[in-house]
């Protein structure tokens, strides 16, 4: 084996391909087909859209897994360890099998350079393959029509709400970045999509590849005599209606009762996830307008007796003016930071645009560490501190608040 432990090998996958982002199907397709990956024995479910698709996956993961199937779920990116982007019957994947997994990649590619992503990619099918999954649930990393994820052919394709995101790839209005997403439907397979307003790009797509396409509040609502989904925000009641029409068209037998367990017990870090305490933590990976809109809905719905404290870094190829205008008139407080990320956005660059809008209560900070507990150490009672931008932002408090737990429990 080239390595002996997970994290040399995700090392050297981040130096071993010149680009960290390079859409394109023909050379993880080629890997594919050497490691005979490309016809799985089980059905493939592909989940695409700007926002939502964590939502989706987890909600199918948790309904088909409450009525018995044997799940493997693919998501992207993880929050704090990396295993979490591959789960087989709701367990992470161990660093051995995905080691395992790493060895028979790298000797099928050979001559070929791969992204972090294509490894990843790759790895988590083989290792459903090997623990033989009833069906396989993979979520588009970026886009669809390039993304590494599009190599295998979904028995329906899933896509969920689009906006303006990854403008640098994927074009800078929603028709352009609509159309990258159909390109994970298939000739004459269905789709759904739980967009309110698809584009009309997708539309015609689907009609390209005579997929019959279910659209929310045309073909499909969330149904009345369910229970609202665990998840906070009404838009969590989209993204259901559109997995629930997904497991219609699957025709896996699965009861009432399955359906609703998988609804009421799905939770998702980083979502609108609260740590309660004398001052309120909000955790939230919103990055994107549509994101920011549906997080100021959240916050207004909420009772906050003082202060909001917002802990920001993003990365560059956001809409950054347009995020930090929504969230203006929820925020009493600014905290920007910079973060250990290659396309990260400078503090610097977030305070100015802030000022611009003019917003005078802003402090900088070097990282995110130092950020957090400035802001802890201030923050009186009755105040709650949203964090939110980025994952990475997310991921860091995440962290901080398990070391946190940690510490209590040794004292």
């Amino acid at each position: 084996m080239r390595f002996n432990t997970l994290n040399q090998w995700l090392n050297w996958q981040q130096t071993l391909h010149p680009k960290e982002i390079e859409l394109g199907l023909e050379r993880c397709r080629t890997v594919a087909q050497r490691l005979n990956l490309l016809s799985p024995a089980f059905p493939i479910i592909s989940v695409a859209g700007t926002n939502g698709k964590g939502s989706s996956v987890m909600f199918l993961d948790n309904i088909l897994s409450a009525a018995g199937y044997n799940i493997g779920r693919y998501t992207s990116p993880h929050l704090l360890h990396y295993n979490e982007r591959i789960c087989v019957n709701g367990n992470t994947a161990t660093d051995a099998d995905i080691c395992q997994a790493f060895e028979l990649i790298d000797k099928a590619r050979a001559e070929i350079s791969l992204t972090y992503f294509e490894f990843s990619t790759l790895a988590a099918v083989l290792i459903f393959q090997q623990y033989k999954v009833d069906l396989a649930i993979l979520e588009v990393g970026l886009g669809g029509r390039l993304d590494a994820v599009n190599i295998f052919d979904a028995e329906i394709a899933l896509v969920t709400a689009i906006d303006i995101d990854h403008v640098d790839w994927l074009g800078d209005d929603r028709e352009a970045i609509g159309f990258e997403k159909a390109g994970i439907l298939r000739q004459q397979r269905p789709a759904v999509c739980s967009d309110p307003n698809p584009p009309q790009s997708l539309i015609k797509h689907a009609e390209n590849l005579q997929s019959p396409l279910y659209c929310i509040n045309r073909d499909f609502s969330y149904p009345a005599n369910l229970p609202a989904p665990k998840l906070a925000g009404e838009y969590q009641q989209q993204n259901a209606a559109g997995v629930l029409m997904v497991l219609k068209l699957l025709k896996f037998p699965i009861s009432e009762a399955a359906i609703e367990k998988g609804l009421t017990t799905t939770t998702l870090a980083g979502r609108f996830q609260i740590l309660p305490g004398p001052i309120t933590r909000i955790l939230d990976v919103a990055h994107n307008p549509l994101a920011a809109r549906k997080l100021a809905t959240l916050l207004a719905e909420q009772t906050c007796k003082a202060n909001t404290h917002a802990l920001i870094g993003m990365l560059k190829d956001k809409d950054i003016v347009q995020v930090l205008k929504t969230l203006i008139d929820s925020i009493t407080e600014w905290h920007v930071t910079d973060l250990k990320a290659e396309r990260a956005v400078s503090s610097g660059f977030i305070a100015a645009q802030l000022k611009n809008l003019g917003v005078s209560a802003i402090n900088k900070y070097p990282s995110i560490d130092i950020a957090y507990k400035q802001i802890l150490s201030n923050a009186n009672e009755g105040d709650r501190i949203i964090v939110f931008g980025s994952f990475y932002t997310v991921a860091a408090v995440l962290e901080i608040e398990q070391a946190f737990s940690t510490a209590s429990i040794r004292a």
